[in-house]
């Protein structure tokens, strides 16, 4: 366990008071809505890569620094829904994922800019209502490559990506994120637990070098009906896998619909020692790869997460819409979070 000194005790303790009194909301998906937006290759360039060599028409990322007004409104029009936790827009701001785009060299200044705006704007929101805090997750995603698994059919033991080189990526994306004013890190839609484990080490790395840690999150995804992870974890399987790690919150998103994740979270929330998290996506994919659940029909399934008691933080991922995270808000607000167990017993 971590022993380190918080980096700011007073905006922890106010994180976890906070957890205590109530479920709170995550914000939705940021790459469903820039997609929304509809952006052409020049606005994804901007001025600063109008003569850039690679296309960069659906990198989410690299709109944090080319257009920083797009991201930003994003991020409002979650605040303005009430959401206490809202994500940098970094899930792909890795050297790895951002070598696709020949931008790897922007991607330590992607996370520190996007954890930059959000801490801004969390600011901004919180004097206009002092009584509720904003906080920042930053954002680390799993990168387009798995330690675990070969990418070629034909060769089980080839791998594209190594240990050392997860731990140097993560550790970058790392910085950025802990520099530019992250409350918590995030280590996300986790399908390869080797994975986590080197973004573990290197957040944790990065922790020992400043002489001070941050609240940790991690969120795996169960890819399909299986019930495990993509590297064949069980729900309890993944959180025993991850639980050295000492997270503050442990939880599922992304891949499945309420309806199908919540076994798998109530399975999570009978072992976890920690809190809870879970946002899902709005439904699962039709024919032609986009959401169709209603904010109304997927705050109904939502809801049985809370009257069950299994979660303390609550959000959308892929279709999911600031109309979505406000039916998921007033759904919650009746409803008391998840205790840890050792606590619910104490």
């Amino acid at each position: 366990m971590n022993r380190l000194p918080w980096h700011d005790a007073e905006r922890v303790e106010q994180l976890m008071a906070t957890l205590d009194q109530r479920i709170l909301l995550l914000d939705g998906a940021m790459g469903t809505m820039i997609q929304a937006e509809r952006l052409n290759e020049a606005q994804f360039r901007g001025e600063r890569l109008a003569d850039h060599d690679h296309d960069l028409k659906g990198n989410n990322d690299i709109l944090t620094l080319t257009r920083p007004n797009v991201v930003a409104d994003i991020h409002r029009r979650f605040l303005d829904v009430g959401c206490d936790l809202v994500e940098t827009n970094t899930f792909n701001a890795n050297r790895i994922s951002q070598a696709d785009y020949g931008l790897e060299a922007l991607s330590e200044e992607i996370n520190f800019e996007a954890a930059r705006m959000a801490r801004e704007l969390c600011k901004e929101y919180e004097r206009e209502a002092p009584g509720q805090p904003r906080f920042v997750v930053g954002v680390i995603g799993p990168t387009n490559r798995t330690a675990s698994i070969s990418p070629d059919v034909s060769s089980p033991g080839f791998r594209n990506v190594d240990f050392e080189r997860l731990v140097k990526t993560y550790g970058e994306a790392a910085r950025g994120l802990l520099d530019g004013g992250s409350d918590l890190i995030m280590i996300e839609t986790v399908f390869d637990t080797l994975n986590a484990k080197a973004a573990i080490f290197a957040v944790e790395d990065e922790f020992e070098r400043r002489g001070k840690r941050w609240p940790l999150w991690i969120s795996g995804t169960i890819t399909d009906a299986s019930g495990r992870t993509l590297s064949g974890q069980t729900p309890e399987a993944f959180y025993f896998s991850i639980a050295h790690a000492d997270p503050l919150l442990v939880g599922f998103n992304c891949a499945l619909g309420a309806d199908q994740l919540k076994p798998h979270v109530k399975a999570l929330a009978e072992v976890a020692e920690c809190r809870v998290s879970a946002h899902p996506n709005a439904g699962l994919p039709n024919e032609l790869g986009e959401y169709d659940e209603s904010p109304q029909d997927m705050a109904r399934s939502i809801e049985q997460f809370a009257a069950d008691g299994l979660v303390n933080v609550i959000g959308g991922c892929c279709g999911t819409t600031p109309e979505h995270v406000a039916a998921l808000g007033r759904t919650m607000a009746g409803y008391h979070p998840r205790l840890p167990p050792e606590r619910a017993t104490a």
